[in-house]
């Protein structure tokens, strides 16, 4: 079985997604094949699922733009002088319908969401056709896959797309539009919030059910049961189902297949697990990862927070660390030298700084001239000790205790010593929030999780960093915490997609 997943990612390649005035939903795969031409055979069905995986790889989403700029958006970074004006617009908080960047999050998530529907359309006449059991076997796990992936872009679309969930207002809340089938027609209206989750939940329903969990294992490149689990958990804490989001985590965290990334262990002479999990991307803590090759990967993430391209000698951020953050960091916490590293940059101010370089780039990618390019690790397992610790916090019976336990847990393994921390009904949700910025710095959180705790924010200026928008100040409720629907889906023909609140 492993041999055919190891076979995907020999054969994958980089697609791009295109999209114009027509409706994403009508979109054709980038390979389309003609109906009458589909998938006939389980080989058809392997080359559909890899066009999902590629499709993934889109620098639209972990690679890029679904990755950097919610984060970009909140209060993480700041725009550096002489900076290229690259996701300016986000920073300013002039986002409009029209945003490219926010076109391409949507009109890739759809693409994935497109390939899936390809392939569920026409699974159940290929595996009636199937006499060998192992080969019906192997299409299951096909499927399986295939109806996690559609989760995983279905929560990235509502995460991004509509408001935070409140179980007693998401029947009466816009969700998004639910395409579940490619060929047939295609519905022209938005899901409420409550549908919209529901929808997620029955997809992560079907794969757990069709994916073994004996084939679990840390860094695959492919969706696996904990894959199906770890959305699962996520999924539960932004719909404020604690017990769920407890009962999710926990399976992930005590398996025995998955490890945090600890710094009191060293792979190599010089790089700890921690180390290794960025310079390489490759650990016990990975649950799900982007596989790339040197031929076949997705966008520079790192090349914003660094630009060392530019002449191979200076570097030229576009944005730099907010002073607040590298404060949260305490002595003896190596997640601060896993992400940042004080260096000068090239701009006429010589501004030095700590900058971002857990992007800086995969070793083996870098030797073969390819820069600041990181497998992304959309799934990892210091996340679900996160999802535990704030879910037991919201129990209508808070277990403090645990919640403590499961953050020194985290932090012991990024500590070179201590790390303990403690949390009660006064200061749980801060110190949630604080360690959340730690941990997942840059990962594509930080706006999601300020849209669903009610909170704003505000930039102080800090220095050599561009004078508009340093002094921003955004309330707590702001609509552009909820992403405008790209305008072209709103005038395509025959469309009644209903227009958000931050759509101008």
């Amino acid at each position: 079985m492993k041999n055919i997943y190891m076979k995907i990612w020999k054969t994958a390649a980089l697609i791009a997604v295109a999209f114009g005035l027509s409706s994403c939903l009508e979109k054709l795969p980038g390979d389309y094949i003609l109906e009458e031409d589909g998938m006939k055979t389980l080989n058809d069905a392997e080359q559909t699922l890899t066009g999902i995986y590629t499709a993934y790889m889109s620098s639209g989403l972990y690679s890029g733009y679904l990755t950097l700029c919610p984060d970009i958006q909140s209060d993480l970074v700041y725009a550096v002088q002489g900076n290229s004006n690259t996701y300016g617009t986000l920073w300013l908080w002039d986002i409009r319908s029209t945003n490219r960047e926010i076109e391409a999050v949507y009109a890739s998530l759809y693409a994935v969401i497109g390939r899936c529907n390809f392939f569920l359309d026409q699974v159940d006449a290929l595996r009636k056709s199937l006499t060998d059991g192992d080969s019906i076997q192997t299409l299951d796990f096909y499927t399986g896959e295939v109806y996690c992936a559609r989760a995983l872009a279905y929560s990235e679309l509502i995460k991004c797309f509509c408001k935070a969930y409140d179980p007693a207002t998401a029947e009466n809340e816009l969700g998004v539009v639910l395409a579940d089938t490619y060929f047939g027609e295609k519905p022209k209206q938005r899901a409420s919030l409550y549908d919209s989750y529901k929808f997620v939940l029955d997809d992560l329903g079907r794969a757990e059910e069709l994916l073994d969990a004996d084939y679990d294992y840390f860094d695959a490149a492919y969706f696996t049961n904990a894959a199906a689990h770890a959305i699962h958990a996520r999924v539960a804490l932004y719909m404020q189902d604690w017990q769920t989001a407890i009962t999710e985590s926990t399976k992930l965290i005590e398996s025995d297949i998955f490890e945090l990334a600890t710094s009191r262990s060293y792979v190599t002479s010089t790089q700890t697990f921690l180390d290794y999990l960025w310079t390489n991307d490759s650990s016990y803590e990975n649950i799900w990862r982007i596989g790339y090759t040197e031929t076949s990967y997705g966008g520079a993430q790192g090349s914003v927070f660094l630009n060392f391209t530019s002449d191979f000698y200076y570097y030229y951020p576009d944005y730099v660390p907010a002073q607040w953050v590298l404060d949260l960091y305490a002595s003896g916490d190596m997640r601060y030298n896993a992400y940042f590293a004080t260096l000068q940059t090239g701009y006429p101010h010589s501004l030095t700084w700590p900058l971002l370089v857990k992007y800086y780039g995969n070793e083996s990618l870098m030797a073969k001239l390819i820069y600041h390019v990181n497998m992304p690790k959309p799934l990892r397992l210091a996340e679900q000790y996160l999802i535990r610790a704030e879910a037991y916090c919201n129990l209508a019976s808070p277990d403090y205790n645990a919640a403590s336990a499961d953050l020194t847990a985290l932090r012991q393994t990024r500590f070179t010593s201590g790390g303990n921390i403690t949390v009660n009904s006064s200061n749980w949700l801060e110190t949630i929030s604080d360690e959340r910025v730690r941990e997942l710095y840059m990962e594509g959180f930080r706006l999601q999780d300020l849209k669903r705790w009610g909170k704003g924010f505000e930039r102080t200026p800090q220095s050599h960093t561009q004078s508009e928008g340093s002094s921003l100040r955004i309330e707590s409720g702001d609509p552009l915490f909820v992403w405008p629907i790209p305008n072209h889906e709103l005038i395509s023909p025959g469309s009644q997609v209903q227009p958000n609140e931050s759509n101008r």
